[in-house]
């Protein structure tokens, strides 16, 4: 009527393997997210620092908030002046840029 000791114990078998294949989704969802959304997304922000440290007088740009400009001074490493109309001149904040529209060539490679 009663259960032993001895078969309550026998039946818990394979105790470490069963553990390490709980979690092995957990582990294929997070590989899966790392290559379909983080891997992209870094390699995104890559670029975009890229072109905004490339950005030079001259350019068309456009900002975050659809303003379309052309930049007349870049005057730090975190800051451009841009025009925006004729005699209408805004700061902006470098990491604010969108896109680049079009891009100016260095003096260096036009004289070539």
């Amino acid at each position: 009527m009663f259960a032993t000791p001895a078969y309550a114990q026998a039946a818990g078998g394979g105790g470490a393997a069963g553990g390490l294949l709980g979690f092995m989704p957990i582990i294929l969802i997070f590989a899966i997210m790392y290559f379909l959304m983080i891997r992209p997304q870094q390699k995104k922000m890559k670029e975009h620092a890229a072109m905004v440290a490339a950005v030079r007088r001259g350019d068309q740009i456009v900002t975050q908030g659809g303003l379309i400009g052309k930049v007349t001074k870049v005057k730090d490493d975190n800051e451009v002046e841009v025009e925006l109309a004729p005699d209408v001149k805004v700061r902006v904040v470098k990491n604010t840029i969108a896109t680049v529209l079009t891009k100016t060539e260095p003096a260096d490679a036009a004289k070539s």
